[in-house]
């Protein structure tokens, strides 16, 4: 799918706006500016912001058109089940699943940069634009199973605003509208954890609920089971210590086939001797370590790699040449080793504590007698959520205003001079590396590769690589990444570790079998 802008523009005319008026009040980007003119896809963020100062819809103002260039058709293989993929990022999960004997005959994200590596890497069968924007009949019919990441911004514990006011929590209802059409057999969701205690509960039992009660055209119940589990990666063979609920449906009247760990994160006397211990984060990439970071491709010799597997003490040889994809060649390659190398000893922090417990009930009572939302705040900043750590008081996703924030926030809700000094004054602090969480763990598996920069590597002179973060989601060796270099770490961090989507697959791949 391609963006046409042509009726913004005319909007621009009849509101007498040049485009400089636009991004400025709409508070956007010089280079989203330039994608705009380019008919580029934008993100759903910068339409909503643009459509807030104009007055608009979105469909107002871009439409989705048909890429000729982009036509692609499907060879349906009829011995190996079909799927179809929502919200699919760069494939994580979709991996997984044709690594298990499936086929993707249709998947769609918004993406851009997401796509173009789903494309380079998996298939053109990937559909480029917002699931809202496309009809069920433009999905292919009969598929067995639909998988989807729906976005989890929404839901997550480091979200200010975990209820359901986020627009974003309702895209898991396009996830409903399109199963509800198609009837596959199974479907599988990857969410946060914080899904299930959202609400304290209520919000998944609403989402359970929702499933279970899908109706046909004809308002006839389909009948899915559905269960949710959080999973641990890295009790599957992945070198990361990242929990996911995963929700799974079927309406075969079969118990939902959840996968078994192979590995303990912690040993104890319950842990089953056929358990292998988990991959660390050193025996997964310690190999990189000293690799010089490079655009080009990077090459192991089969001896470095049998020498790293000797050294760490890999327990799991065969699961980390599985990653590796190593076999009996002489050597390995791959890119996208490169890196953020910008990393520095000092930074910028505030002179004085500030005590965040109490700054909330100050900014909030200011709030109140200002007679401003937090929403309000928000499109006075031209933030999305940002506002509502503000006056928050958890100290789990709170924040303190930045000190141009701070001044601004002051003119808007006229408090007074109680918290100006401590929370303006700044200072350069040194980083102490040795209390900080953002240095790599190195003896256990990684903490969750997240969709900002990630941790600082072990040699404190760099972030992790790319590629090393791609190892930590097992994606494959070969897969190469586009865009810049933030860009691909969001793909990353987005995903749904390849070896975990493996090992889920595989479950659902034998109950589709057995019942044909």
């Amino acid at each position: 799918m391609k963006a046409n802008y042509d009726n913004l523009l005319k909007l621009l005319i009849d509101k007498k706006m040049t485009k400089t008026d636009l991004r400025k009040q709409a508070k956007i980007s010089s280079s989203t500016l330039a994608k705009i003119g380019k008919q580029e896809m934008v993100s759903q963020d910068v339409l909503n912001k643009i459509c807030s100062v104009l007055e608009c819809k979105v469909d107002d103002i871009v439409a989705l058109e048909k890429d000729e260039n982009e036509e692609f058709e499907v060879t349906i293989d009829p011995n190996k089940p079909k799927v179809v993929s929502l919200f699919s990022g760069a494939g994580g999960m979709d991996i997984g699943f044709i690594n298990s004997g499936f086929q993707i005959i249709w998947a769609n994200d918004f993406f851009q940069e997401a796509v173009s590596s789903y494309r380079k890497n998996i298939g053109k069968h990937i559909v480029y634009g917002d699931i809202t924007k496309i009809a069920s009949s433009d999905i292919p019919d009969d598929p067995d199973v639909i998988i989807g990441g729906f976005p989890c911004q929404g839901f997550s514990v480091a979200n200010t605003r975990r209820n359901m006011e986020d627009q974003r929590n309702f895209l898991y209802k396009e996830m409903l509208r399109v199963i509800s059409d198609k009837k596959p057999k199974f479907f599988v969701a990857e969410n946060v954890k914080g899904l299930l205690s959202m609400g304290k509960g209520k919000v998944f039992e609403m989402i359970k609920s929702d499933f279970e009660n899908l109706t046909d055209s004809n308002g006839n119940k389909i009948g899915y089971t559905v269960e949710a589990r959080i999973l641990n990666a890295a009790e599957y063979g992945v070198p990361q210590a990242r929990e996911r609920v995963i929700i799974i449906g079927n309406r075969l009247g079969v118990k939902n086939p959840f996968p078994e760990p192979t590995h303990y994160i912690e040993k104890n006397e319950n842990t089953s001797e056929e358990l292998l211990p988990a991959i660390t984060t050193e025996q997964a990439i310690g190999f990189l370590s000293e690799k010089k970071i490079s655009k080009n491709l990077v090459f192991l010799s089969k001896k470095e790699i049998e020498e790293h597997v000797r050294d760490t003490k890999l327990t799991d040889k065969n699961g980390l040449f599985s990653i590796l994809n190593f076999n009996d060649s002489d050597s390995v390659q791959f890119g996208n080793h490169i890196a953020s190398e910008n990393v520095s000893d000092k930074f910028w922090g505030r002179k004085y504590e500030v005590n965040q417990h109490e700054l909330c009930d100050y900014l909030r009572f200011w709030r109140d007698k200002a007679g401003w939302s937090t929403k309000r705040i928000d499109e006075h900043f031209g933030y999305s959520h940002t506002a509502g750590h503000w006056f928050r008081k958890d100290n789990k996703s709170g924040s303190i205003p930045k000190p141009e924030d701070w001044w601004e926030l002051k003119k808007i809700l006229g408090f007074d001079d109680k918290y100006d000094e401590a929370v303006t004054t700044m200072v350069e602090k040194e980083i102490k590396f040795e209390q900080s969480l953002r240095i790599t763990n190195w003896d256990r598996p990684s903490d969750t590769i997240t969709a900002t920069s990630p941790e600082i590597h072990v040699n404190k002179k760099r972030r992790l690589s790319v590629r090393e973060c791609a190892i930590l989601q097992t994606f494959p060796l070969d897969y190469e990444f586009t865009g810049s270099l933030n860009k691909m770490y969001t793909q990353i961090g987005n995903a749904v570790p390849v070896k975990l989507a493996t090992k889920i697959a595989e479950e659902i791949y034998k109950v589709i079998q057995k019942e044909k």
